[in-house]
């Protein structure tokens, strides 16, 4: 029987979800489900001080955002503290973890004197073999509280057979013995882990290459336990163009500033499978064939760089493909997120909703984001009369005197219309010798109050007669 694939998402709920995490979660549901499996999550609440309810809902509504699903209930690892605590402490029952009653002076004394003399700072071992002495009793007597180390092989090799990285080995000499529980006899992080991937049936550990070293110390309290470790896949970071550690310096970094600089969810889901994943140079891919073509053996070593203008023109690229109707409910529905996005909410009614998908064919043309769609899209909803900007009023310093014809002819129109509005002022321009920019630019300023716009005639049959001709006479009394 084929052993049914379960990936997990395990964030920190102690900030936004990181860029980088958004990208984690997506290789694990693509892997997910490529295979028929599962993805689970996880919310890693164990550090009590940094975590909190606002970064868990951030990270649910990246999700969510994103079109990252996952199987069953959300499982929260503080709750199951008990249970990690009975793992630490069978072991400790079969010989194969110990009390360390080291104190935090102690422990600093012995990292400064492996500094010293060139070797890792690391735990030494001194109470590995001292249960039940009287150095122990001594320590209790003193007041002292214990942790609960593994009881690690210091002898040979840790390998990890990893899916990206390769095979990797860690001397386990320079794996010391790590805890297991704090002195207050809660978890730490590494036997929380294990004990949660081995209960909730993980088989594949796909996470970021900074985990590295924490699989090789992982995969000992596995052996220890007698589980089976899961099958490992470290992926490369993301760095900056400039190739360093991706910062602010580089752009925004959680996945909610994503969304408020207008980016499209598929748009991203495209880029960040792009990031450290490939087939040949294919740069596009709907989600069911991400899901069809994603395999572990594609994604490579080296960090993968981000580009904030790459990003930006693939996303143009999917506003440009989706149907005019979809672009507008996607631009609505984003209006909270979006600078800005208030005053049009406050606005926005069945009519104009009408006339933003009407003129979307010549908004999203102009567009990257949603910001910049939404930036194009206000000559639609702007109040008269109409602010100009400086491009516009150097070009209606130029032309105005073409707007007193135009109004005119555009009045006598029995039939309201793009083609109908295009000749008219086709005719009036070759009536007057001007050539049809020199009298299209000061109409289309006149119209929105920009330099640019979509075609000047779908503007005008958009705004529809009444409102154009109120706005082109504005200007005449202006």
């Amino acid at each position: 029987m084929t052993e049914t694939v379960v990936t997990r998402f395990a964030p920190s709920p102690t900030g936004f979800l990181h860029i980088g995490g958004g990208r984690t979660a997506l290789f694990n549901w693509l892997y997910a489900h490529r295979h028929g499996g599962k993805m689970l999550l996880r919310i890693e609440d164990t550090d009590r001080e940094r975590s909190t309810e606002p970064a868990i809902a951030a990270i649910l509504d990246g999700l969510a955002w994103l079109g990252l699903d996952w199987d069953g209930e959300t499982v929260y690892q503080f709750t199951r503290a008990k249970r990690h605590a009975e793992a630490a402490h069978d072991l400790l029952a079969r010989g194969l973890a110990y009390k360390c009653y080291a104190t935090q002076e102690e422990l600093t004394e012995m990292r400064d004197t492996a500094r010293k003399e060139g070797r890792p700072p690391r735990y030494d071992g001194r109470w590995r073999d001292l249960g039940g002495t009287a150095q122990e009793e001594a320590a209790v007597a003193e007041g002292r509280k214990a942790v609960i180390r593994l009881k690690a092989p210091r002898e040979g090799e840790t390998i990890i057979d990893d899916k990206v990285q390769g095979r990797v080995t860690f001397p386990n000499k320079d794996l010391d013995d790590l805890v297991l529980l704090r002195s207050d006899g809660t978890p730490t992080y590494m036997l929380a882990v294990v004990v949660d991937d081995h209960d909730m049936g993980v088989t594949h550990i796909i996470r970021g290459d900074d985990h590295l070293t924490n699989a090789a110390r992982q995969s000992q309290i596995y052996d220890a336990l007698g589980w089976k470790a899961p099958v490992m896949a470290h992926i490369p970071l993301i760095h900056g163009p400039d190739g360093a550690k991706l910062s602010k310096r580089h752009g925004a970094l959680g996945v909610d500033a994503y969304r408020a600089m207008g980016f499209l969810p598929a748009a991203l889901r495209n880029y960040l499978v792009r990031l450290g994943w490939s087939q040949g140079d294919r740069e596009f891919f709907t989600t069911e064939e991400m899901v069809a073509a994603f395999d572990l053996a594609q994604v490579g070593r080296s960090a993968a760089r981000f580009d904030l203008a790459k990003l930006e023109n693939m996303n143009g690229h999917y506003m440009r493909s989706t149907p005019d109707a979809e672009l507008t409910a996607l631009l609505i529905d984003t209006l909270p997120h979006l600078p800005n996005g208030a005053e049009l909410a406050a606005v926005m009614t069945g009519k104009l909703r009408a006339q933003i998908e009407a003129a979307m064919p010549g908004l999203k043309e102009r567009a990257k984001t949603l910001v910049e769609l939404l930036d194009g899209a206000k000559f639609l909803y702007a109040a008269r009369p109409l602010e100009m900007d400086a491009k516009a009023q150097d070009i209606l310093a130029k032309g105005r005197e073409h707007l007193p014809a135009l109004v005119e002819r555009l009045e006598a129109l029995e039939t309201w219309s793009a083609a109908a509005a295009e000749e008219a002022v086709r005719l009036y321009a070759e009536a007057s010798g001007a050539k049809l920019g020199q009298v299209a630019q000061p109409l289309r300023a006149a119209l929105t109050g920009r330099g640019t716009s979509p075609g000047i005639f779908d503007v005008l049959a958009v705004l529809g007669r009444d409102e154009s001709l109120a706005r082109l006479r504005d200007q005449l009394s202006a």
